[in-house]
């Protein structure tokens, strides 16, 4: 990409340099620089995203690859037809119509961005971690790893060389690898546009790391010291999305286990990992209810119903069928 991008600068240089050089009546009317675009022959997968997402929530989803919407910095890889189509179904079945089902429908009209942008592959930091999505502007989502999706539905344990997180538990791994991260970057677009209390940071305020949340010892023991996740510790924006995706995507069960975990990892003389935990996922219950009116034990639940129904196959994430 970068040696295509010079040879268009370098293009363009001679191309000024060879207008300098030309009287105006030498000038030719008809542009010397010509773009030919690429035609896409819409296929029966677009057709179903303008029906299931443009259509009713002017959303576009797309799947291709773009220079414009990619990230230079990374190498990115082109989604396949059949993993963006999958993750098309689980986003409108697991997110969108739970929204929808908890709080209206307009309110996932107004509020979820306008676009989704897919990419095969996860970007890789220096760190050892990877980003899983992002959001920008309020106004995009990007969601990586597209291409882990499938062999993650059929309850494989790894794709290639790479093992997933929670072996063959299909809920476990799509949560972890993407419906966690849509709710996540969601609580970011939500916040931008109705700020969290101020206060919310006080509650672990000395604590968190930035950066260096992954590295040792930040990487373990997060519990005891009042984070949901390691993650959790980069900062309080971080903090308060990752409570907020992480409480709607798991079980009572799940929590109640981080909470124990959480007390047994305190270390002694410092408040319960459980109550700094407790104490800021209250703060969130409090701002989604007033700020959004959407009760997050009821959103839970939706939720919870509906990653079932995908784990158990009720749901065939291949039907391109326009209703």
């Amino acid at each position: 990409m970068k040696k295509n991008y010079l040879y268009i600068v370098l293009g363009l240089v001679m191309t000024t340099l060879t207008f300098t050089a030309c009287s105006e009546e030498e000038l030719d009317p008809e542009s010397v620089i010509t773009i030919d675009k690429q035609i896409v022959t819409e296929n029966a997968f677009d057709k179903w995203l303008d029906a299931n997402f443009l259509a009713p929530y002017n959303i576009q989803i797309k799947y291709r690859y773009e220079d414009n919407e990619s990230d230079m910095d990374f190498y990115e890889v082109p989604s396949r037809i059949e993993d963006a189509n999958a993750l098309a179904h689980v986003l409108k079945y697991c997110c969108l119509e739970a929204y929808d089902a908890t709080v209206g429908i307009d309110f996932t009209r107004k509020n979820f961005p306008k676009l989704f942008f897919f990419t095969g592959e996860w970007r890789y930091k220096n760190n050892g971690s990877f980003t899983l999505g992002t959001a920008e502007g309020g106004k995009k989502i990007f969601l990586l790893g597209t291409r882990y999706i499938s062999p993650i539905l059929q309850g494989q344990a790894g794709y290639g060389s790479f093992s997933f997180q929670f072996g063959k538990d299909v809920i476990r791994n799509l949560n972890y690898y993407y419906l966690k991260t849509i709710h996540h970057e969601f609580t970011h677009i939500l916040n931008q546009t109705q700020p969290y209390p101020i206060t919310y940071k006080l509650t672990t305020a000395d604590t968190y790391v930035a950066d260096t949340w992954n590295s040792a010892p930040n990487n373990t023991k997060y519990l005891g010291r009042g984070y949901i996740s390691s993650y959790s510790q980069k900062e309080d924006r971080e903090d308060f999305a990752e409570i907020m995706a992480m409480y709607v995507t798991n079980s009572d069960k799940q929590w109640e286990a981080w909470m124990q975990q959480a007390e047994e990892e305190t270390e002694e003389g410092k408040t319960s990992g459980r109550e700094l935990i407790e104490q800021k996922l209250g703060v969130v219950r409090e701002y989604m209810l007033k700020s959004w009116n959407i009760d997050m034990d009821v959103l839970r639940a939706e939720i919870l119903r509906r990653q079932d129904d995908i784990a158990s196959g009720n749901i065939d994430l291949t039907d391109l069928t326009i209703h």
